[in-house]
């Protein structure tokens, strides 16, 4: 029985008995390798419904639900809701739903359309052999009054005959055929293992709403519809004609030249081209599962047919525009600024996704940014905080942490994983939050120790072979590091990862510094090891590796954040730095965060507010200038072969402007602000823990 819900876990009869896959292994094991998933158990659109009568008494009444993997839930044909995040076996999402409003008096009827998509990927546990829905409903007195049982009924919908996927086996395409009826419903059945235990509190619902095209334009046999910035949802739109008629239905991030202007195969690995055939007559298509995109063209592929409404149900995490706001005399920081922020609105979704188009999965790494970026856009803690417990719970994985969470794809980065003290100190600084930290302590121990098994006798890490190495992605944004990042890394000694590893260190003996906890002091040894191992005197700056004379902008980034540069050669690192970037940032888009906030440690407050409003090709306003409306995955469209322009991991101007330019800080005290007079007047309202302040740097 599930430690949340009195329901039963209900599924389609041909999953009742099966015994589930365990998903979890270490990516270098690949134990999934041989296992060949049913095909006919793979992209499964089931419908459960159950009609019930009801004596509807005042107060408010509350359905709780699960789905495996994804449902959306109706009731009395209203839309009540979708979920849940994807979570790990013993830490489970649901969510609870206010339904009042949509009961009333007498026969009701509730249908749950669940998807279960059977491949291994970022998005989901799928492909696990479990699926289903569970859900309780309850009354304004707290009881339960009817819960998912062997009384429910299931229907598979069959009008999804598309096997294509698109980006890293990340969706299926949807053609959808209207003209294929729904057998008639059958009583469902009833998952024998019910092994999932549930986080105890519900995850607070996406915000979904419609949203209408800004410009409409004909095209050859149909339309094109611009709808003003990229966003995220799902299609929606009306169509008459005969039976049989196709619709083709294109989406895309950018312009072609073609008759049709979308270019629908884009760079990200995802081609939207999908078929909607008709049944005859007036009818109207919902796509299930969410894409990005910008523009749309809806074709009369063949027959006779006319296209009506179009419009996109779009969804993000609660995301409030007008809750940090901009405006700044400098157009360039004010274009770069909103880039940012709708690249981390569009970004944030159950969990801050990589990319909400090829991917749609929440990398540790790229959650340092972006989860710094969407509590000053929001002032709301709790993706910070699900993220954080969702890494944490990788740990029954492998002590060292995963990089993907929470997904069914495998993947480990030890830059990621070092990264982790990182959001404990930030979650700790805004909240204050005690019990939370120290519920996460010990699991940042054992990451640190899992590390520290890899140490040689000075304490620096040497060929820590069983993660991927990143330094830098893409790869071609390394600044030439000289040493050779094969996977697995080979043996030897490297900057940048035994610098995210002191910082690991250093962080954590910080954080229990201010709880008192002791703890055997490492970090200073670790340092010493470090300059001694990387800094070379003569040239005033780091190198890549022992031995080399190879200096990159990565290097000498990592040192300065962390606060353990060697005092008296600030500047030498701070002009190398800085003379590394003067024609275009030299390192991904992802570290540039590491870059501008390791200058800022630095004191060069000017040169950082230089770069971040640079307008070289290699820049922020870069994006803005090849037409971006949210941050790329690198600097520009073409910097990277499979490049994504939703990639909310290249917001890093919105901290840096927020706690190192204007010196705000996490706990919402307000320091002397650095922006340069040459900037002009900068004006922000920021929410913090004490509410919401304005800065002005005119006053």
């Amino acid at each position: 029985m599930s430690n949340i819900f009195t329901g039963k876990w209900i599924c389609d009869p041909r999953f009742a008995q099966l015994q589930p896959r365990n998903m979890y292994h270490r990516e270098a094991d690949k134990p999934l390798h041989g296992f060949d998933h049913p095909k006919e158990l793979q992209n499964l659109h089931i419908l459960f419904r159950k009609e019930f009568t009801l004596d509807k008494k005042p107060g408010r009444y509350l359905l709780r639900i699960a789905s495996d993997d994804y449902g959306k839930i109706h009731l009395n044909g209203t839309f009540v809701g979708q979920g849940p995040t994807a979570g790990y076996l013993d830490a489970a999402h649901y969510n609870v739903f206010d339904i009042t409003d949509k009961l009333h008096d007498g026969v009701n009827v509730i249908e749950n359309h669940v998807y279960y998509q059977g491949l291994v990927n970022r998005v989901w546990f799928s492909a696990d052999l479990r699926m289903g829905m569970i859900a309780d409903l309850i009354a304004p007195d707290g009881s339960v009054i009817l819960c998912t049982d062997e009384s429910w009924e299931y229907a598979p919908i069959l009008n999804y005959v598309d096997d294509r996927t698109v980006g890293y086996e990340t969706q299926y395409l949807e053609n959808y055929d209207s003209r294929i009826e729904m057998p008639p419903f059958s009583p469902v059945g009833i998952r024998k293992y019910d092994d999932i235990i549930f986080y105890p509190e519900p995850t607070p619902p996406l915000e979904i709403y419609t949203k209408l095209p800004e410009a409409i334009e004909p095209i050859e046999k149909g339309f094109f519809y611009d709808f003003g910035t990229e966003i995220v949802g799902t299609l929606k739109l009306r169509a008459t004609g005969e039976a049989g008629a196709r619709i083709r239905i294109l989406c895309g991030e950018e312009l072609e030249d073609t008759p049709v202007k979308v270019r629908h195969d884009m760079r990200c690995y995802c081609n939207y081209d999908e078929i909607w055939t008709l049944k005859g007559g007036s009818e109207e298509l919902e796509q299930y599962d969410y894409k990005a995109f910008r523009y749309v063209a809806i074709l009369v592929d063949s027959g006779d047919a006319k296209i009506g409404g179009v419009s996109v149900t779009v969804r993000h995490a609660p995301f409030n525009d007008a809750a940090c706001t901009l405006k700044a005399d400098d157009k360039i920081l004010q274009s770069v600024f909103e880039l940012c922020k709708n690249g981390v609105k569009w970004g944030t979704q159950e969990v801050y996704v990589d990319c909400p188009q090829r991917e749609k999965g929440q990398y540790a790494g790229d959650m340092t940014v972006t989860s710094g970026s969407q509590l000053w856009l929001t002032g709301d803690v709790y993706m910070l905080e699900k993220g954080i417990r969702a890494q944490a719970h990788s740990a029954r994985i492998d002590d060292g942490l995963m990089a993907v969470m929470s997904g069914g794809l495998m993947q480990e980065i030890a830059d990621y994983s070092l990264q982790f003290p990182l959001l404990l100190q930030r979650h700790f600084a805004y909240t204050g939050n005690r019990a939370f930290l120290e519920e996460m302590l010990p699991i940042n121990d054992g990451m640190l120790a899992h590390f520290e098994a890899f140490a040689r006798e000075d304490g620096l890490l040497d060929g820590v072979d069983d993660k991927w190495n990143l330094v830098d992605w893409p790869h071609n944004l390394r600044d030439g590091y000289d040493f050779p990042m094969t996977k697995p890394i080979g043996p030897g000694t490297h900057n940048v990862l035994n610098a995210f590893y002191i910082g690991a260190v250093k962080g954590t003996e910080e954080l229990k510094d201010l709880l008192g906890i002791p703890y055997e002091k490492k970090s200073h040894k670790l340092i010493e090891a470090f300059n001694r191992a990387f800094f070379r005197k003569d040239l005033g700056v780091y190198v890549d590796r022992e031995g080399s004379d190879h200096a990159s902008l990565h290097s000498n980034m990592l040192a300065p954040f962390y606060g353990f540069a060697p005092a008296g050669f600030e500047k030498t690192i701070g002009d190398f730095l800085v003379k590394k970037v003067e024609n275009g940032i030299i390192c991904g888009v992802y570290m540039s965060y590491f870059l501008l906030r390791g200058l800022c440690k630095l004191g060069r407050y000017e040169d950082v507010y230089n770069i971040i409003t640079s307008q070289a090709e290699n820049s922020w306003y870069n994006m803005v200038r090849e037409g971006g409306t949210t941050c790329f995955e690198a600097w520009g469209k073409d910097q990277k072969s499979n490049a994504s322009l939703c990639h909310p991991w290249a917001s890093a101007p919105i901290v840096v402007l927020i706690e190192d330019l204007l010196g705000i800080s996490l706990d919402g005290s307000v320091g002397q602000h650095h922006i340069p007079a040459s900037a002009g007047r900068v004006q922000m309202t920021i929410p913090t823990r004490k509410g919401f302040i304005k800065v002005d740097t005119a006053k």
